[in-house]
């Protein structure tokens, strides 16, 4: 069981440490420990708790009457709103809830039942995006541990692949032909599959070639079967300087096409990137290319 300091509290529910502790001395919601230097010291127990009461505080019911709240009435209210809720920070809370739990069935129904909701493309982008952002701030505090994060990924990823077979192989006027991989060592390939999904949604080609691939053999399948866009992505901690010299390598090899780069680890590199190299910073900016890719 992983323990939290009240900052981590804060930063994993999003409610300040101030509120928190109010909301303790007042209500008692939560009761944490105290190490022999009297800090306060938090369990599982009381983070699922803090999102719960953040769920149904945030969907206009009183702190005043949650507190007053069993755990089996909590969790009737919190199914109740999920139901009928597409509020999308209630379901990246539930979702990290059944996470925590390794609770496949309900991490299962929760996505199923918003993807139903929002539509997939709006499902990634509103609650998958924000989810694997809060992973991150859970990787950082020791909140959840290697078998967590393999878990959700094959979950989602058995979505991701399902949501693309769903999508017809149809062309159109300005389709275009997109490679998608991941250099060698990467093996995170969720944001490269919903891109993928996203290409063909809008009606373009794409060959996925998938994790862990030597730029030389990319250069091999392009020369075989020639494509307009390569599409990338960097999540594992890699060194700056690495990143930048395989971009400027990848950027050299395909010097009349355009790269979009993604992940985590370009996000803050320095210096001047090659010019045919292009950033992209989340889902939405992807879309605003392909929309630009559609009016040329």
């Amino acid at each position: 069981m992983a323990t939290y300091t009240i900052r981590d509290l804060e930063k994993l529910s999003g409610i300040k440490a101030h509120t928190i502790r109010i909301w303790e001395k007042r209500y008692g919601l939560i009761e944490p420990q105290r190490t022999s230097t009297n800090i306060r010291e938090y369990c599982d127990f009381d983070l699922k708790r803090l999102l719960n009461v953040s769920m149904l505080h945030r969907n206009g019911i009183k702190i005043s009457k949650i507190a007053k709240l069993s755990q089996d009435e909590m969790a009737d209210k919190i199914n109740h709103l999920l139901q009928y809720s597409s509020d999308a920070e209630s379901q990246v809370e539930s979702l990290s809830i059944a996470m925590i739990e390794l609770d496949e069935d309900k991490f299962e129904k929760i996505l199923s039942r918003t993807i139903i909701q929002m539509g997939f493309e709006e499902t990634a982008i509103k609650v998958l995006y924000p989810f694997f952002i809060r992973i991150g701030v859970m990787w950082q505090t020791g909140t959840i541990n290697p078998a967590q994060e393999h878990f959700v990924s094959n979950l989602i990823r058995q979505k991701m692949i399902v949501a693309i077979d769903s999508r017809m192989n149809s062309t159109g006027e300005h389709s275009k032909k997109f490679l998608l991989y991941l250099p060698e060592n990467e093996l995170h390939e969720l944001g490269l599959l919903f891109f993928a999904y996203l290409l063909k949604k809008r009606g373009h080609r794409t060959i996925y070639l998938g994790q862990s691939v030597p730029l030389p053999d990319v250069a091999e399948v392009v020369r075989i079967r020639p494509v307009d866009y390569i599409i990338t992505s960097f999540v594992t901690s890699s060194n700056p300087g690495e990143i930048s010299k395989y971009l400027g390598n990848l950027a050299g090899t395909f010097s009349d096409r355009t790269v979009f780069v993604s992940g985590g680890q370009v996000k803050n590199l320095n210096g001047e990137l090659p010019q045919n190299i292009r950033i992209i910073n989340s889902p939405l900016e992807f879309v605003h290319e392909l929309d630009l890719i559609a009016l040329n």
